[in-house]
């Protein structure tokens, strides 16, 4: 009787056991199904992100490329005003003498003209 009673509780603790045990393995496989898919929703963000950031990233280049050439062609208009402007400094002595001498000339040329 003993042996019998012995052995009835020896299952019974085991099939609760085995129960308990079932229970924990369908609560840990839940968890993991919603686990991976907050990690599937995680991946997709990052990479819709990651897609986004790379394409703000092309745009300012496309812009920084642009800008770039705009600034090379402001300074080379910079560079030719400042040479003409240097060429006129330069060369204004050397004009203002000779506009200075065509005055006189138109001078004398009138004052033979008129008599």
């Amino acid at each position: 009787d003993m042996l019998v009673a012995d052995l009835d509780k020896e299952m019974q603790e085991m099939e609760v056991e085995e129960k308990n045990s079932q229970e924990e393995y369908e609560q840990f496989m839940e968890d993991s199904k919603t686990k991976r898919a907050q990690d599937a929703k995680s991946i997709a963000d990052k990479e819709g992100f990651k897609a986004d950031r790379e394409a703000e990233l092309e745009k300012s280049t496309l812009e920084h490329k642009s800008t770039l050439k705009e600034d090379m062609g402001k300074a080379e208009e910079i560079k030719d005003l400042h040479l003409e402007c240097d060429w006129l400094l330069s060369n204004f002595e050397a004009r203002k003498e000779a506009r200075t001498g065509e005055v006189e000339s138109l001078k004398k040329a009138k004052a033979v003209l008129s008599g």
